[in-house]
């Protein structure tokens, strides 16, 4: 199995604090994935003015989320077996180039084919950085901060919401959707300058191979891990990627409010994220029943309150509350399942959630066409309660170990790795984990 941990951090940890060098390095990180978010999801508060323009229904032009999201599930473990021993450093580099690329093709597309070429590159690129993002954040910093690095590399997650898809529409209000594509495509630049100067060097110890992938997926806790993420972002892009044309049409908000409260939805769902981080490795599996339940709970009270402004407000702040949370929630989640295999774990994490998107908003645009938009929340709901029946299906030992726990049994894995012989005594109590061993 591949750690990708330099054996630097395979020693012992002597407590001390990571350098300003190491957090400046995530941050770089962090604004790559504020500009990978931010450019996958504009297509949200687009929808309306693209499909228009480039003469395409809604439902067609959902295309712009689904296409990414199949080419990044593809990518996500595909990119990261070519990529083999290559340096992480060059690969971040690469694929912030071809998001760059995306989103100059998107601003200048003729028609929609160019657009979806453009949304193509972004899938190339998506897959594989999440996959990097997540599984070198302990590689930045010190062991004992890794949970602190991977929050704030998701902080550039909820920041895209917040300002990110907002700020979009915004600009789009008073210029036009080029505009918005072109702007994102500035703070793509910024982000790939800034890893250039700050990300250092990643050498890889080893190459993911198809086989630990396919061990991983053996294992019941991290196959159903898997499923339920699935069942639950697809519950959240099913219904998501056709938020704005809900609020023009059913609800008969103007597009400035609509504006006001997709940026409401970011910055409530940017509070949630560090409201539920103080107690979410306490109370990881209660943390997610309540965020899956209220995403549920939001999704099928939309249609029966769509003629109440402020019931339809109240309810899409709801749902800001729960996607705020449950990345950070799945996140974590996820690495106890594979503490062992992180990059072999993280690549399957992302293409599932791509996988999810992508067939999320494909199966929700066709339900919007040919049902209405109304019966999409409505099938976002019940993908919400599936999901929910999966969480409860996990037995308590069945949570796994601490994230500290998990990052130390990583490290230690890697360096007996590196010495061929036992590891020395860990720095953190590693608690057995029953799931990670059936």
């Amino acid at each position: 199995m591949e750690d990708n941990l330099p054996s630097s951090h395979a020693s012992t940890d002597d407590g001390a604090s990571s350098s300003v060098r190491s957090w400046l390095a995530v941050g770089a990180v962090a604004i790559g994935a504020f500009a990978f978010v931010t450019t996958e999801f504009l297509p949200v508060g687009l929808l309306p003015r693209v499909a228009a323009d480039l003469g395409v229904s809604p439902g067609t032009a959902g295309l712009m989320v689904t296409v990414p999201g199949v080419i990044a599930a593809i990518s996500a473990p595909g990119l990261m077996l070519v990529a083999g021993r290559m340096d992480r450093r060059r690969v971040f580099l690469l694929l912030t180039a071809l998001l760059l690329a995306s989103n100059l093709i998107s601003a200048f597309a003729p028609d929609f084919l160019f657009m979806l070429v453009g949304r193509a590159l972004l899938g190339a690129a998506l897959g594989g950085f999440w996959t990097l993002a997540t599984a070198a954040s302990g590689r930045l910093v010190r062991p004992k901060d890794s949970a602190r690095a991977m929050a704030t590399i998701l902080t550039g997650v909820t920041c895209a919401t917040v300002i990110g898809v907002p700020l979009g529409t915004f600009i789009a209000s008073f210029a036009s959707w080029r505009a918005s594509f072109m702007a994102t495509g500035v703070l793509v630049a910024v982000a790939l300058v800034a890893q250039f100067f700050f990300v250092p060097s990643l050498p890889s110890n080893a190459a993911l191979r198809l086989h630990d992938l396919v061990t991983l997926l053996r294992r019941s806790h991290p196959r159903k891990s898997m499923l339920m993420v699935a069942l639950v972002f697809g519950a959240h892009f099913s219904s998501y990627t056709y938020i704005t044309p809900f609020l023009l049409r059913n609800a008969n908000l103007s597009m400035p409010t609509i504006t006001w409260l997709l940026l409401g939805f970011g910055i409530i769902g940017f509070v949630s994220n560090f409201a539920v981080s103080s107690t979410v490795t306490r109370n990881l599996k209660i943390s997610l029943g309540v965020m899956v339940s209220l995403l549920m709970v939001a999704l099928v009270s939309l249609p029966l309150l769509q003629h109440s402004s402020i019931g339809v407000t109240a309810l899409v702040l709801a749902w800001g509350v729960s996607f705020g949370a449950l990345p950070l929630c799945f996140s974590i989640w996820i690495q106890r399942a594979t503490p062992d295999s992180p990059e072999a774990g993280s690549a399957l994490f992302v293409s599932i959630i791509q996988v999810a998107i992508a067939l999320g908003s494909l199966v929700g645009g066709m339900v919007v066409d040919h049902i209405g938009i109304s019966a999409d929340l409505l099938l976002g709901s019940a993908l919400a309660l599936l999901g929910f029946g999966v969480l409860l299906s996990f037995g308590r030992g069945e949570q796994g170990v601490t994230v500290e726990a998990g990052v130390a049994e990583a490290v230690n894995h890697s360096a007996g790795k590196v010495a061929n012989k036992p590891t020395s005594k860990p720095t953190a109590t590693t608690v057995a984990c029953p799931a990670c061993t059936d």
